[in-house]
C-alpha cells in the first residue's frame, strides 16, 4: 500500500529544521521511524491493536511524552523530548508553524554499528561486555519503582491474565507460524508451572521482585555507546512493564539464546545472579524464559497483518515468529539436548549447528575455534597445514575433542543444550558424545550434513576469502574422506540426515521436525 501523506512529507529533508540530507523511514507495527542526519523522529501510527490504542491525536501526544519521561531512565541524554508537526501553506514540517496535526519523539541518533543486535551478527561480542549490561540493569532494577499497585501485577491472577491473552490471541496463527502440537505443549508447560509454583510467585510479590521495568529488553534495544543505552521501553501499557524482574532478566537471555548464543547468555545470567543475589531467579528462568519467547513469537506474527508490510518482508516476518516459538518449546522441555554435528568439511554443519541452537537454546561448541584456542592463536588465523600435521596431527585433534567432552559434560550438567560443531568422522568419537549424553541425563541425537561434491568444491573455495575459523580446503576433503565411518552405531531415530543443498531455512525446518517428533 501507497505510503500515508504524513509519512510521504517527511520523507523531504526540507520538512526539517536541521535539512538533514537524506532521510531514511523504518516501520513498525506501531511506529514510522525516520532517520534524519544526527537524529530520529518517531511518530506512533493511529492504531488500536487492542493492548494500546493510539487513534486519537491526545493519546499520541500522551504517549509520546511518557516514552521520552519512561526511556531517560536508561538512557536519558538520547531522549530529547517530544516536538509538534505541523501543516500550514508551505506544508508539513517538523516545528509549531501552523496546525499542530501530529507530535513526534525527537531522539539524538544511536551509532548503528554499537547496537547489541548488529554487534551480535558480526561476532563481536565478548563475555565481559555481558558483565557490563548485568551491572547496568541490576542498577536500574534496584532503583526503578515498585509499590503495592505495581507488586499486584505479579500475583497469580495477573500472571494467568498475560499467559491466557498469549494463547487467546495466537489462535489465528495455528498452522502458519505455530504448529498445533507446539501450541498444546507450550500452553500445557506454563499452565502446570503455574500450577506447581504459586508459592514462588507469591514470594516474588512480598519479596518486592515486581517493579517496574524496561518492558522490552532484547538486544536490539541495548547500544554500545559513550557507555551502555538501553532505549525503547514500552510505554503504551504498564501492564507490559510492569512485571518480575526475573521476567526481564529472561527476555535477554532468551534473546541471546535466539541469536545462537547461548554462550553469552548464561554469562549474563550469572553476572546477574551475582549482581543482584538473586538466588530464586533461576528456579523461574525457563518458564519466564518461554513466556518471552512466545511474545516475540506473537508480536513477529501481528506484523503478518499489517497492509504496509510487503510479501517478501512477510515471509521472513513468519520464519523469525516460527523460530520464537519453536525456542519457546525447547524451554519446556525437562532434560537437554546434546547434538552432534557429523559431516565432512565444507557440507554445511557450522550454518547448521548455528541455525539449530538459535531455535535450540543451545550452546555452540566448535572445534575449529577450539583448536585455535589450544594453539593460542586467534579464531581467525589460519593454518594450511597439510592433513595430520601440526594443529590437525591425530594427538593435537585427540587433545581438541577431548577438551570439547570436558565442556559439554559439564555445559549439559548444568542444564544447558549442547551442540558439538566437528567432523566426527569416526565412530569412536560419536559413541563418546552418546555416553555423554547418558552420564548427564541428556537427548542425544546426530545430525549429519551431506552435500555433492561440487556445491563442497565451490564452498570452500568461497570460504577461503572470507573471515572464519574454519581452515578447510578441497584437499582436506579428499583427505577426509576415506577416513569416514558411516553411523551404524547411531540408532536410526536418533540419527537425522540433511541434505545440504537445500535453502539453510528448509533443512534447518526439517531436523527440527526429527528431533521434535523423537521428543514427544
Amino acid at each position: 500500500m501507497p505510503l500515508p501523506e504524513l509519512a510521504q512529507a517527511l520523507l523531504r529533508p526540507e520538512a526539517y529544521p536541521e535539512n538533514p540530507g537524506r532521510i531514511e523511514l523504518v516501520q513498525t507495527q506501531m511506529s514510522l521511524v525516520f532517520l534524519a542526519g544526527d537524529y530520529v523522529y518517531k511518530i506512533k501510527k493511529p492504531v488500536d491493536l487492542g493492548y494500546l490504542d493510539y487513534t486519537m491525536l491526545d493519546k499520541r501526544q500522551f504517549y509520546c511524552q511518557r516514552e521520552v519521561e519512561l526511556n531517560r531512565r536508561l538512557c536519558p541524554e538520547t531522549y530529547l523530548g517530544v516536538v509538534p508537526i505541523s501543516q500550514s501553506s508551505r506544508g508539513i514540517a517538523i516545528g509549531e508553524d501552523g496546525e499542530t496535526i501530529e507530535y513526534a519523539v525527537k531522539m539524538r541518533r544511536l551509532p548503528r554499528e554499537g547496537m547489541l543486535d548488529r554487534l551480535l551478527a558480526n561476532d563481536r561480542v565478548s563475555l565481559p561486555m555481558m558483565d557490563r549490561v548485568a551491572r547496568k540493569i541490576t542498577d536500574f532494577h534496584a532503583k526503578t519503582e515498585t509499590s503495592a499497585a505495581i507488586s499486584a501485577f505479579g500475583n497469580m491472577e495477573t500472571i494467568v491474565q498475560n499467559i491466557g491473552e498469549n494463547f487467546r490471541q495466537t489462535e489465528r496463527y495455528i498452522g502458519g507460524t505455530i504448529y498445533l502440537r507446539d501450541y498444546r505443549r507450550i500452553r500445557s508447560y506454563t499452565r502446570r508451572f503455574i500450577r506447581d509454583n504459586a508459592a514462588l510467585f507469591q514470594k516474588r510479590v512480598t519479596g518486592g521482585r515486581i517493579r517496574d521495568c524496561h518492558g522490552d529488553l532484547h538486544a536490539a534495544h541495548i547500544c554500545f555507546t559513550n557507555g551502555i543505552c538501553i532505549y525503547d521501553c514500552i510505554e503504551f501499557n504498564d501492564r507490559f512493564r510492569y512485571g518480575d524482574i526475573a521476567s526481564e532478566v529472561a527476555f535477554l537471555a532468551m534473546d541471546l539464546d535466539h541469536y545462537g548464543r547461548a554462550d553469552l547468555s548464561r554469562r549474563f545470567i550469572n553476572a546477574y545472579r551475582e549482581e543482584s543475589r538473586d538466588e530464586e531467579l533461576i528456579r523461574l528462568l525457563n518458564f519466564y524464559k518461554c513466556y518471552r519467547a512466545y511474545v516475540r513469537g506473537k508480536v513477529e506474527s501481528f506484523k503478518l497483518d499489517d497492509p504496509y508490510i510487503s510479501e517478501a518482508e512477510k515471509g521472513k516476518t513468519a520464519d523469525t515468529a516460527g523460530s520464537y516459538f519453536d525456542l519457546a518449546l525447547a524451554y519446556t522441555r525437562a532434560r537437554p539436548l546434546l547434538i552432534i554435528m557429523v559431516g565432512l568439511v565444507g557440507t554445511g554443519k557450522t550454518s547448521v549447528a548455528r541455525a539449530l541452537a538459535s531455535r535450540l537454546g543451545a550452546i555452540v561448541i566448535s572445534s575449529d575455534v577450539v583448536r585455535k584456542e589450544l594453539a593460542g592463536i586467534p579464531p581467525t588465523e589460519h593454518r594450511f597445514e597439510e592433513s595430520g600435521t601440526g594443529i590437525y596431527s591425530a594427538t593435537f585433534s585427540r587433545r581438541t575433542y577431548e577438551n570439547m567432552y570436558a565442556t559439554a559434560q559439564k555445559t549439559l550438567s548444568e542444564g544447558n543444550s549442547v551442540i558439538l560443531d566437528a567432523t566426527f568422522l569416526q565412530a569412536e568419537g560419536r559413541t563418546r558424545a552418546r555416553e555423554i549424553a547418558g552420564e548427564t541425563g541428556a537427548e542425544f541425537f546426530a545430525v549429519e550434513c551431506i552435500l555433492d561434491e561440487t556445491a563442497i568444491r565451490r564452498r570452500l573455495a568461497e570460504r577461503l576469502q572470507q573471515v572464519t575459523a574454519s581452515d578447510g580446503r578441497w584437499e582436506v576433503y579428499l583427505a577426509q574422506k576415506p577416513r569416514f565411518q558411516p553411523l551404524s552405531e547411531i540408532p536410526a531415530a536418533r540419527h537425522v540426515i540433511i541434505d545440504n543443498s537445500q535453502p539453510l531455512a528448509v533443512v534447518t525446518r526439517q531436523a527440527l521436525e526429527k528431533i521434535n517428533r523423537r521428543l514427544d
